[in-house]
């Protein structure tokens, strides 16, 4: 299971990353973008993906992995249940999630195999 302390410990390890409240959430942003919110209560993640990310992880297994209801999983957001995910997924996801927000500069001291992908 993937807490809120190691949760906040791999997100506030990406660089530039902040940590502030969004409504009854917490949230990791990057130069003031969210790219993943923790629900305490439901003990439930949501990153930002592109459309192709988001289909890749949903893969995992639709209990584990999957788009948000309505719009909001049209547009990349993705649910995460922190209780069923392994921590190599779910740290695969917050890069990824990371990556899909921050600027260049910043993904490539994330990933230097995107460098000129991004």
């Amino acid at each position: 299971m993937i807490t809120l302390d190691l949760f906040r410990e791999l997100a506030l390890s990406l660089p530039e990353t902040t940590e502030d409240p969004h409504f009854e959430k917490k949230s990791f942003r990057v130069k003031k973008k969210i790219f993943a919110t923790y629900d305490e209560v439901l003990k439930r993640a949501c990153v930002k993906l592109s459309p192709t990310d988001q289909s890749v992880f949903c893969g995992i297994g639709k209990t584990i992995i999957y788009p948000a209801p309505h719009s909001w999983g049209k547009q990349g957001w993705t649910l995460i249940d922190l209780e069923k995910v392994t921590q190599d997924v779910f740290i695969d996801a917050l890069t990824t999630s990371y990556c899909e927000v921050a600027p260049e500069n910043l993904v490539n001291q994330v990933n230097p195999f995107r460098r000129g992908m991004v």
